[in-house]
């Protein structure tokens, strides 16, 4: 079967594997607000990371709910409304940026950043 129109990476783990991890790292992305990973991790980070601090900036009581299911730390959903909502209230997108660092040394996977913007 070919996956015509799917988007998303599996990243070579099972589903509930891939979104805890995911869901991690978007949390620790908004928490110490850079993130250090492998290329695609990152990719997939930004896409999540950029809906959520989305629903941040809307700042009603359904996204509050639907942040904090999502996110895995209670403190980084305050940090979110109150402080990365308001950060980005005019900005229409593009929150994160990914700079690339090359190879890692064990493995040569590429390695990059993923950081908020200032």
């Amino acid at each position: 079967m070919m996956r015509h129109k799917l988007s998303g990476r599996k990243l070579s783990r099972p589903t509930a594997h891939r979104m805890s991890m995911l869901r991690t790292a978007v949390t620790d992305l908004l928490k110490y607000e850079s993130v250090r990973t492998t290329g695609p991790k990152a990719k997939e980070i930004g896409k999540l990371a950029e809906k959520t601090i989305t629903r941040g900036k809307k700042g009603d009581l359904h996204n509050r709910r639907m942040a904090s299911a999502f996110l895995t730390d209670e403190s980084v959903v305050r940090k979110l409304f109150d402080e990365l909502g308001p950060r980005y209230q005019d900005r229409s997108g593009g929150y994160t940026r990914i700079m690339k660092l090359g190879a890692r040394k064990g493995d040569a996977a590429e390695m990059s950043i993923i950081e908020l913007m200032p």
